[in-house]
């Protein structure tokens, strides 16, 4: 067969279609939340979906003014950066869960790759999270134990930097956080709401 001149041959590897051993469909929580009931409606109208916090991506590093004037005009959301943002492939990272209890808020953030040395989390006063770091899988070659593996596939988070901010539904008091970075690749922080001023 002769080969055709004008055709283009990408020297990128060929991205193998391997489906899953064991898979189960996900369920998002809060969309099965998000619809919202009022009793007084009649039962043939369309329920009407809830407000959920936004989610920004951003392809390039922001500055904390250019992710705060964005979240500011929805008020709360999710701001994504760098590798974070990119979200093509491989496990998402910055997936989070916000939990309340009568004094004190909990997050989850899906943290998959990070390394631990090149990881901060800051809290602010008002509520907002910053969590910054590198992610370390996804490479295009693999170097271990005096060998060279050309990846074959590349469906984990691609390497590089991300930060990932949020709010908490209200201020609280920094100096009473506790986190806990676990070796399943989520980061789990446990922080007391600001008390009420009399």
């Amino acid at each position: 067969m002769a080969s055709n001149p004008n055709s283009f041959r990408s020297t990128e590897p060929e991205a193998l279609n391997i489906p899953p051993l064991n898979s189960m469909p996900y369920v998002d929580p809060i969309a099965s939340m998000s619809l919202s009931y009022d009793e007084n409606k009649p039962e043939d109208s369309a329920p009407v979906e809830a407000p959920k916090p936004a989610l920004v991506f951003f392809p390039t590093q922001p500055t904390k003014e250019e992710c705060d004037n964005i979240l500011s005009v929805k008020g709360d959301g999710i701001c994504l950066s760098g590798s974070a943002a990119y979200g093509t492939y491989g496990p998402v990272l910055g997936k989070v869960d916000i939990g309340e209890d009568g004094d004190s808020y909990i997050f989850r953030v899906s943290l998959p790759g990070v390394a631990r040395e090149d990881f901060t989390c800051d809290v602010n006063p008002d509520g907002k999270i910053l969590i910054k770091g590198v992610t370390t899988t996804g490479e295009k070659v693999v170097y271990k134990h005096s060998m060279k593996f050309e990846m074959l596939s590349q469906n984990l988070c691609p390497p590089g930097p991300f930060s990932i901010s949020f709010k908490l539904p209200g201020p609280v008091d920094s100096q009473h956080f506790t986190a806990h970075f676990g070796i399943d690749g989520v980061f789990e922080g446990l922080i007391k709401k600001k008390k009420a001023e009399n």
